[in-house]
């Protein structure tokens, strides 16, 4: 599975092979590698292998992680126009919707000003 997504994709942070001498009993141990694709499209993941020994000096036990299968890859600029926060969206949406509202909470105030004055007493 790396060789294939190094084909597609450079290394930018974590490293791809990676050994534990020991593991404590009852724990875990993650570990994550980022990459960096070099062209969009859709890749199918396999599983990783895990090879470890069940005790000092026993045969190699080798599992294999589940596997995700296939997964988009997006280019940059699609990634940036779906997930971008689209504060220019948002500003035009808040300018259209602000006469709809503004309008009438500038009818009801003046309004309110008009008929709520307050009455003075007379001794």
């Amino acid at each position: 599975m790396i060789r294939s997504l190094l084909r597609i994709s450079e290394s930018s942070l974590g490293m791809l092979n990676v050994k534990w001498d020991r593991i404590a009993p009852a724990s875990n141990v993650s570990h994550t590698v980022v990459l960096r694709p070099l062209k969009a499209g859709y890749f199918n993941f396999t599983s990783a292998s895990v090879s470890y020994l069940a005790q000092e000096g026993g045969q190699v036990v080798v599992g294999y992680t589940s596997a995700p299968g296939q997964g988009g890859i997006l280019a940059q600029r699609e990634f940036d126009r779906r997930f971008s926060p689209h504060y220019l969206d948002w500003a035009a949406f808040g300018v259209m919707t602000l006469p709809s509202i503004g309008i009438p909470l500038l009818l009801w105030y003046s309004s309110k000003r008009k008929y709520d004055s307050p009455k003075t007493k007379k001794n």
